[in-house]
């Protein structure tokens, strides 16, 4: 499915309310932080976090926040997804692929060779929509979080 009208938009004094208008079903609350919190998150770490609305066309349908951090010690953290909030209606309409592929085309593009993810394993998560798209576990499980990895070779 293509979509032309796909883009990353930064975030803006002029667009911060509508990202945080953006909201995951509800049962999917427990699997990922709201955008609020993720927007704190990115101030506190305004050096690494990149965070960017998934717009088509003119309506925001999720928002993403990816790290790029390439001195940090820990290899998990020095590039990743952080978060991935497809909104309730956009759901299924190929709006999250179109984010991770556009943080993996920054991700080469900034010099990375590969992406990690951090997702809560549980029935109605988001693992089988990573493993889809290429990911797969390290092994490793961080603040109960499922490690997974995607080589950008």
């Amino acid at each position: 499915m293509s979509h032309p009208s796909l883009r990353l938009a930064e975030i803006t004094p002029d667009n911060v309310v509508t990202a945080c208008g953006v909201k995951v079903r509800e049962d999917q609350n427990r699997f990922v932080a709201p955008v609020e919190r993720s927007l704190a998150e990115a101030y506190a770490a305004r050096g690494t976090a990149w965070p960017r609305l998934v717009m088509d066309g003119d309506e925001a349908v999720g928002f993403v926040m990816a790290n790029f951090q390439p001195e940090e010690r820990e290899p998990d953290f020095r590039c990743g997804i952080w978060r991935l909030n497809i909104a309730e209606g956009g759901q299924g309409r190929g709006y999250g692929r179109f984010a991770v592929q556009a943080v993996c085309e920054e991700a080469r593009r900034r010099g990375n060779d590969r992406v990690t993810v951090m997702w809560v394993p549980g029935e109605g998560g988001p693992e089988d929509f990573y493993l889809r798209l290429g990911f797969r576990p390290t092994g490793r499980v961080l603040g109960g979080e499922t490690v997974g990895e995607m080589l950008l070779r």
